[in-house]
């Protein structure tokens, strides 16, 4: 069995005692071991800063970007060996570890030609430059600097790549070394992406660390020119905001949660119209791709009272037409959950929607006598359910409410999301709900079947940004350059114009 060691201050290194051990989680076949019981963090920390930090400071961002690009090169030569990893230890189908392969690669590359349009300055200039007093040469000028600090990534468990190049590529282009921290039972990804930069020596020494295995007191460690980007349950985020040195030291931290998006299906949208056909292929990807373990993925279906029954019929017929299996099968279309933990929760989640609705399809419980499988699972709320606005399930779950009238009222009683879907081509309809829904979200997609190659709600574009407020955490990342904020220092110059002109280079 694999043993996966962390790579902390320039050398792998392996954690004693028993750690945890990762299984195929479609065969319960283990297939590797970590730990972190006994590594040095704090040294750890200290070596990206002292080494890592100056080394990625000391070039410009074009040149930051060609490491990235170098980055994404390097996943791109192993891609295969990555895909067969993220179906044996994700779970995976084929086609859902090419969405997290594939989407870590992109975004590497979205970042590199953000990078080049930056140019080779080590720093960005914040808006123009303002005259203060009745002089002008009493200028001033805000201008942004990396920070001095790492950039520690706890990450979630589904997706291993994709999550680590979306926060990596962002920091390591603001200048800042990043120590990447992946969920331990799908950890087999990104360890493995992790070897390939360091054996390729893609990135300065120092720039990139991976701690394996549990965090540790690694949070304990962390000050005030660190930064700290987690993904993960709102319980989680909330305990880590609530750290004694996160307080004190006022360490950044940028918390991506739990979320129960919505999908909106519009008055005016007629059974079988283009329209419709998109909002249930939209539905039906969205609850069971990476077996609905998606932080965007749908999780509340919110159609006019006179569609209910036809809605609930088709997505019945869609969803039950799924193979369901070890994702090694080719035929098969969606795996298992990620491990017996989620599982768990998820059955235990959908008796709570149960309680106060009704099973439209799938059983609740688990699927098959091995693996950790559950079926799509579609069930009906009535107007007065709350469990359904306060519970997400983290698996292949979604629930159909009807609404007339007040979907949007509706939507919001989720108390925030990453993202929610509205499709119709009233444009009335459109303005009032996005009037709405928009200061509850981080993104809001506006379904067409006129778009070419949408890749729906579901799909976190680099260039827009990823986040939402309220029970999605309040964090924000991506974005493009808007990416950059959080790993940078905003600083005010405040003086003669000539000498501020001459160091932001006018």
């Amino acid at each position: 069995m694999q043993e996966l060691k962390s790579y902390l201050a320039g050398r792998w290194v392996g954690g004693t005692g028993s750690g945890q051990t990762l299984l195929n989680p479609a065969t319960e076949e283990p297939l590797a071991r970590a730990s972190s019981e006994g590594l040095d963090l704090r040294a750890a920390l200290d070596y990206a800063r002292s080494t890592g930090g100056p080394a990625l400071r000391a070039l410009g961002f074009a040149e930051r970007g060609q490491l990235l690009k170098a980055m994404a090169d390097a996943m791109q030569a192993h891609r295969d060996e990555l895909l067969s990893l993220a179906i044996a230890n994700g779970g995976n189908t084929r086609s859902d570890a090419k969405f997290d392969v594939d989407g870590a690669i992109g975004t590497l590359l979205a970042y590199a030609e953000t990078a080049a349009a930056l140019g080779n300055a080590r720093f960005l200039v914040d808006g123009e430059g303002i005259q203060l007093g009745r002089s002008a040469r009493f200028h001033g000028q805000h201008i942004a600097v990396p920070r001095r600090g790492v950039a520690v990534h706890v990450n979630a468990f589904n997706f291993p790549a994709w999550g680590f190049a979306e926060k990596a590529a962002v920091a390591l282009l603001a200048g800042m070394p990043v120590l990447t921290k992946p969920a331990t039972s799908s950890a087999m990804v990104a360890h493995r992406v992790v070897q390939i930069l360091v054996e390729g020596k893609v990135l300065p020494e120092g720039a990139l660390s991976l701690l394996v295995g549990s965090p540790g007191d690694l949070l304990e460690h962390l000050g005030s020119q660190d930064v700290l980007a987690f993904t993960g349950s709102g319980d989680t985020g909330a305990r880590i905001r609530a750290l004694p040195n996160i307080i004190r030291h006022s360490v950044r931290v940028n918390v991506e949660a739990d979320s129960l998006n919505a999908a909106l299906l519009g008055p005016d949208v007629a059974p079988r119209s283009d329209m419709y056909e998109l909002f249930l292929k939209d539905v039906v990807r969205d609850m069971t791709q990476k077996a609905g373990q998606k932080c965007t993925a749908i999780r509340r279906i919110l159609v006019p009272q006179a569609l209910l029954a036809e809605v609930e019929a088709d997505l019945a017929e869609l969803l039950g037409r799924l193979k369901i299996g070890d994702p090694a099968d080719e035929e098969v279309r969606m795996g298992p959950l990620a491990n017996a933990s989620q599982l768990q929760d998820a059955i235990a989640g959908v008796a709570r929607l149960a309680s106060q609705g009704k099973l439209v399809i799938g059983t609740g419980a688990r699927h098959g006598t091995r693996g950790f499988f559950l079926a799509p699972t579609l069930l009906r709320a009535g107007p007065d359910a709350t469990a359904v606005h306060e519970h997400e399930v983290f698996g292949p779950v979604a629930t159909v409410i009807a609404c007339d009238g007040n979907a949007a009222e509706i939507v919001t009683r989720g108390n925030g999301g990453l993202v929610s879907s509205v499709y119709s081509e009233d444009q009335a309809f459109i303005e009032a709900v996005v009037a709405e829904l928009a200061p509850y979200h981080g993104r809001l997609f506006l379904g067409h079947p006129k778009i070419e190659l949408s890749p729906g709600p579901g799909t976190v574009l680099p260039q827009l940004v990823h986040g939402g407020p309220g029970r999605a955490g309040g964090g924000e990342e991506l974005g493009g350059p808007r990416g950059l904020a959080f790993y940078l220092q905003r600083v005010a110059l405040e003086g003669s114009r000539p000498v501020i002109q001459k160091l932001i280079g006018k």
